[in-house]
């Protein structure tokens, strides 16, 4: 789309489809009344603009190249939006390809096109998690996490990096309270989620934050009533607490439930 690089000189007028020249005042009538009901032709827009300039209506003019930069910045950072997805996807192809350099030099090009781009955040997250470069994944992901915070897999894979983190083989940080509260979150917004609450049990169990094992299985077992696994790992950390009747009356829900399950199977 062609734009104006400057103004016009005084004098200069528009020609109609039928080479009938146009008055400046009568360009700008039919103009004017176009943006009543296209108010979002940018070209028209753009001419009015210079008209306005050219019959001295300085105020005029300032307003309409305003609005027609208004919209031109409103188009690039659409464009930049749509170019941005398509780094990201030549970049997951060649992920998909085995292709690890190319596909991480696309989806940084991505992000310098639109640093909001999640498909590139959430895949530049996994691959330098998969290399371990655990300080680099935690960057992409905490951004991801920014644009994303209702999204329970941006936050479950951040929760990783945190913990992979706080091991002082990876690095000198203490970052264990940060992957338990974004595994929280991860159930908060996912509270089917079995990886998070396993894998939060088991770093409360080490950690001796018994109760917090406790709250999240018992919450795992009622948010997946048929999911045996999620039965298993509370009789497990009941039995870990001392919490034996506990632990028994869950092995008895466990067979009651899945003995009705086999009954209905049947009769199905």
């Amino acid at each position: 789309m062609d734009t104006p690089t400057s103004m016009p000189q005084q004098g200069d007028t528009a020609v109609d489809p039928g080479d009938q020249p146009l008055t400046p005042d009568e360009e700008i009538a039919g103009i004017e009344k176009l943006l009543e009901s296209e108010p979002d032709d940018f070209q028209a827009r753009c001419r009015l603009g210079e008209l306005y300039f050219s019959k001295g209506r300085l105020d005029d003019a300032l307003a309409e190249v305003k609005k027609s930069i208004e919209m031109a910045e409103s188009l690039r950072a659409e464009m930049n939006r749509s170019l941005a997805m398509y780094y990201a996807n030549l970049g997951t192809i060649y992920a998909t390809k085995n292709m690890a350099d190319e596909a991480e030099a696309e989806f940084k090009h991505a992000l310098d096109v639109f640093p909001h781009d999640v498909l590139a955040l959430f895949n530049l997250g996994r691959l330098y998690a998969d290399k371990k470069q655990y300080m680099e994944a935690k960057g992409y992901y905490e951004r991801l996490v920014e644009i994303t915070p209702d999204d329970p897999i941006a936050w479950y894979n951040l929760a990783g990096v945190y913990i992979e983190l706080d091991n002082p083989q990876v690095s000198d940080y203490n970052t264990i309270d940060m992957g338990i509260q974004c595994y929280l979150r991860t159930l908060e917004l996912d509270p089917k989620h079995l990886e998070s609450a396993f894998k939060l049990m088991e770093i409360a169990l080490n950690h001796k934050k018994t109760d917090l094992a406790i709250r999240v299985m018992e919450s795992a077992v009622e948010h997946n009533p048929d999911e045996p696994l999620a039965y298993y790992n509370l009789i497990s950390v009941y039995d870990k607490c001392k919490m034996f009747e506990q632990a028994e009356e869950a092995r008895k829900r466990l067979k009651e439930r899945f003995a009705k399950k086999a009954k209905d199977g049947q009769r199905s």
